[in-house]
């Protein structure tokens, strides 16, 4: 059955708490698609197809024709920083893309100036960042948030607004009694009780507004019962958490195909350089420490050691991220995979990704904020795991294990697709085609 879906009509403002590399990098990006300048490669929402009806039928359009998404035309962008550089000068540092580009684009950037951070050192280390809101309270920060947003909105002329966490990795923590109900949430920022970290502000703030929220980072953000509560009260779509970049992405490609052909892995080691605002994050271990607990679950999930322990029973897995200023947000991975396959013989697999961290991520960050503004206008809320084909460590309904196979959550994306449009499902039985044919003969 087709849902109700609204028409995207008027101006999407997307707004992203952090416009470091990753934001920037999205922005000018769209911003020379716009003027001709490039094309979106690495974009599903802008370059992907989807399958519709049997493949006889041969009905492959693209899916910004299949479903109603915010035309690229129709986006405005804003978002807040702890530093007071405009977009243009925040992406000239960044030094992802080449300054001939930026230069192309300079006027557009440099009009994109951030709001005051809602910031605490203490989850962000190694951050010193002055350009933050001198507001002391938790929860007053987040009603000066909220204003942000709906200052941003009428000064746009936006009709809707959307949310995607691109700043930095907050420092690990385990979910407490504040976090476990919408009440104590509130009172929690009341009190001003230094376990909600700042990421939660801009969630809340988002979620009480009725804007959908994507989380980039691993952070809890949204991954949190009260949150979860205040979606589901709002009517209001959430993602998380992790964009899904570099190795991890190489992992969800590569483990799959070992699981699918019953080869057992004896132990993966992998470890990164990376010298952007990222990397300087995360060479503050209990940064590290969130990052690393996201990264480590996505080969448990798809190996289910617990199901096929002759396989994957005794699996070693490492993670290392390592600081690295002269590489810049050209990150460098190095995975080595120890397998064996027919009688218990060894074999071994060698990777070196040489990628571009932020080149991956922008067009991850473009279409969480297509899809989830869909989402809204399709009556969808709460937790969106459809959408789990962009992220490292998937945010889940609670009980339900995450699904971390990059294939098997493609399939999910486009059938939720197909589902919103009324369109049928597929299973990629094929038994249909054979029940035709005996049917001719």
């Amino acid at each position: 059955m087709k849902q109700q879906v609204k028409a995207a009509e008027g101006k999407l403002g997307i707004l992203t708490p952090g416009l470091g590399a990753v934001a920037t990098t999205m922005i000018a990006g769209v911003t020379a698609i716009k003027k001709g300048l490039s094309k979106p490669i690495g974009s599903l929402t802008q370059m992907g197809t989807i399958r519709l009806g049997k493949r006889t039928e041969n009905k492959q359009p693209k899916i910004k024709d299949f479903v109603p998404l915010a035309n690229l035309e129709d986006i405005v962008f804003g978002g807040w920083d702890v530093y007071e550089d405009n977009v243009y000068e925040a992406a000239l540092n960044a030094r992802v893309l080449d300054a001939n580009l930026l230069r192309d684009v300079r006027e557009e950037l440099q009009a994109i100036k951030p709001m005051r951070a809602a910031f605490d050192r203490n989850y962000v280390k190694n951050l010193d960042g002055k350009f933050v809101k001198d507001i002391d309270n938790r929860y007053e920060l987040a009603l000066a948030v909220m204003d942000d947003i709906k200052n941003f909105k009428a000064e746009n002329n936006c009709d809707r607004i959307v949310l995607v966490w691109c700043g930095s990795t907050e420092v690990y923590f385990e979910p407490s009694e504040v976090h476990q109900s919408l009440a104590a949430f509130e009172q929690g920022l009341r009190d001003n009780d230094s376990r909600i970290a700042p990421s939660m502000i801009y969630a809340y703030a988002a979620l009480k507004l009725g804007i959908p929220f994507a989380n980039g980072a691993p952070n809890l953000t949204v991954d949190i019962p009260a949150l979860i509560e205040l979606a589901k009260e709002t009517d209001t779509p959430i993602a998380g958490k992790d964009f899904k970049t570099g190795q991890t992405l190489m992992k969800t490609i590569l483990a799959p195909g070992l699981a699918a052909r019953s080869l057992g892995v004896n132990g993966w080691f992998s470890t990164n350089i990376l010298g952007n605002r990222d990397g300087l994050v995360l060479d503050d271990p209990d940064n590290f420490k969130t990052k690393e607990v996201s990264k480590l679950g996505v080969l448990e999930d798809i190996f289910k050691p617990e199901v096929n322990p002759d396989l994957y029973g005794d699996m070693y897995h490492k993670i290392r991220i390592n600081y690295y200023p002269p590489h810049g947000d050209n990150k460098e991975s190095w995975d080595n995979i120890d397998i064996f396959g027919w009688l218990g013989y060894k074999m071994q697999i060698k990777i070196n990704f040489l990628c571009r961290d932020s080149i991956l991520a922008a067009p991850i960050v473009l279409d969480l904020a297509l899809f989830i503004d869909l989402a809204k206008r399709a009556n969808l809320s709460g937790i969106q795991e459809w959408l789990s084909f962009y992220l490292k460590s998937p945010q889940t309904i609670p009980g339900v294990p995450a699904e971390n196979d990059i294939f098997k959550q493609l399939m999910k994306l486009q059938n939720t697709l197909r589902y919103i449009m009324g369109e049928e499902l597929i299973t990629h039985l094929g038994q249909d085609y054979e029940e035709e044919l005996i049917e001719t003969v």
